[in-house]
């Protein structure tokens, strides 16, 4: 047994944090800080017209994102559960599997943005003020398509035997390429919009150097091998369907996102702007929460696979406080600061004017976040596909779509902003319902087990 998967299986709660839960965390605030610098950087030009545009290409790098998460966590899971259970032949067939699924759906992608961009960014919502602006962005975007599937993918990849340092570096190599970058195209070279995006495909492809680099030097288990793919039932489905809860959360999420924009922007493009901005600012607690509970997955699913549940139930606990008093802290601070994170994106009184109400309306639901993302995480940890399934359409699709025009017929633009914080709340009880259900079944099939082996 491997020092990783010793912790894994013994370490105490501190240690998972360590290993498992900060490196997550970091790579969280990592890809939180790419998710906004070009809208940062682009703010500095004072044109909302220009956000606006990025943020209704958003979408597309969201889907990418979650289609990277379909290989990146359903392998991670796959992965975990094969290590307790000892099966190291089939973590390199998953493997594999994951590496040609996540690049051919890249190139795959590629052509159909760079092809049909125009369609596109109408589809998105764009209008005369912001489509040259939005087709720029997304023809330029559309190299990085590839090389975001495969870096969201391996990247999740190397955590999956609880080793979760060694993907900190590409990461983190991807997101400093693209501040520097973003600040040399846009502020130094006036590239603007165009600078954004070619910024955002070269730090894709540096963070995909040096994970291809770290891969062959210290986890040759994930070096691809053709002679192992294979479609077989027993890989691909495991992965396909352990990853697809998250994906289809982060997929249909953008859809919705879309939505939105375009009842947003209906407005004006000030509006979309404002939520834009809140949104990338309540993303440091939903993102922080998150990256915590991704952390302790592999701790979760391989304790399953070992059917060493006290200790399985023991960390569940442990992070659900945890992920709550964070909630708090994040929430208080964000709220009593948010003047300052909104000015550090743009100086428009307009939107600091709007933006405090989109703020307060998108980190409100911050301290029971945690929950609710636990929750999700456990029953895609245990296998429960059925159900975090169904609970991943909940907070983006199945009462989201509905709250948000009924918030937009009874009370405007502001109902919208408030749309998501009225969804979590029904989302938040159903969720933890099912999470409560399954977790029933696990005690009581351990138990029927115990009592036959006796």
């Amino acid at each position: 047994m491997s020092r990783t998967e010793e912790v894994l299986k013994h370490g105490s709660f501190g240690k998972l944090l360590l290993n498992l839960s900060l490196p997550s965390v970091l790579i969280i605030i990592i890809m939180l800080i790419y998710n906004i610098a070009d809208t940062y950087f682009i703010g500095q030009t004072g044109n909302p017209k220009m956000i606006s545009a990025i943020s209704l290409s958003m979408p597309v790098f969201t889907i990418l994102s979650g289609i990277g998460t379909l290989f990146g966590n359903g392998g991670t899971t796959s992965i975990s559960i094969a290590l307790g259970e000892g099966n190291r032949e089939k973590v390199q067939k998953i493997t594999t599997f994951c590496f040609f699924g996540s690049v051919t759906v890249g190139c795959l992608f590629f052509l159909m943005i760079f092809a049909f961009t125009q369609p596109l960014a109408l589809l998105l919502g764009a209008d005369e003020t912001t489509l040259s602006y939005t087709i720029t962005y997304l023809k330029t975007f559309s190299f990085a398509c590839p090389l975001v599937l495969f870096s969201t993918a391996f990247g999740s990849l190397l955590r999956a035997d609880g080793d979760g340092r060694t993907a900190l570096l590409p990461n983190m190599t991807g997101t400093i390429s693209n501040i520097l970058l973003d600040a040399l195209f846009i502020l130094v070279f006036h590239w603007d919009v165009f600078g954004a995006a070619f910024a955002t495909v070269l730090g894709n492809l540096f963070s995909c150097v040096l994970l291809v680099f770290l891969i062959f030097k210290k986890k040759t288990h994930l070096i691809p091998k053709a002679k192992q793919f294979t479609f077989a039932a027993e890989i691909s489905i495991p992965v396909l369907t352990l990853g697809l809860p998250m994906a289809l959360s982060t997929v249909i999420g953008s859809i919705s996102n879309t939505l939105q924009n375009r009842m947003l922007i209906s407005y004006d493009a000030n509006v979309l702007a404002a939520q834009s901005v809140a949104g990338k600012i309540s993303m440091i607690i939903t993102m922080m929460i998150l990256g915590f509970c991704m952390g302790m997955q592999p701790a979760i699913s391989y304790n399953f696979g070992s059917k060493n549940y006290k200790r399985m139930y023991q960390v569940m606990k442990q992070t659900g406080i945890f992920t709550i008093v964070l909630g708090i802290v994040l929430t208080v601070l964000t709220f009593f600061n948010k003047d300052t994170l909104i000015t550090a994106f743009i100086d428009n009184r307009e939107i600091i004017s709007m933006g405090r109400i989109f703020v307060i309306a998108a980190v409100i639901v911050g301290p029971v976040y945690g929950i609710y993302q636990l929750s999700q995480t456990f029953m895609q940890a245990t296998g429960k596909v059925s159900y975090a399934i169904f609970a991943s359409t909940l907070d983006k699709f199945l009462v989201y779509i509905p709250v948000l025009f009924i918030m937009d017929h009874k009370f405007g633009v502001y109902g919208i902003a408030f749309a998501h914080a009225v969804t979590m709340i029904f989302t938040l009880i159903i969720t933890l319902s099912l999470a409560l259900r399954w977790s029933r079944h696990i005690k009581v099939t351990a138990e029927q087990s115990c009592n036959k082996s006796k």
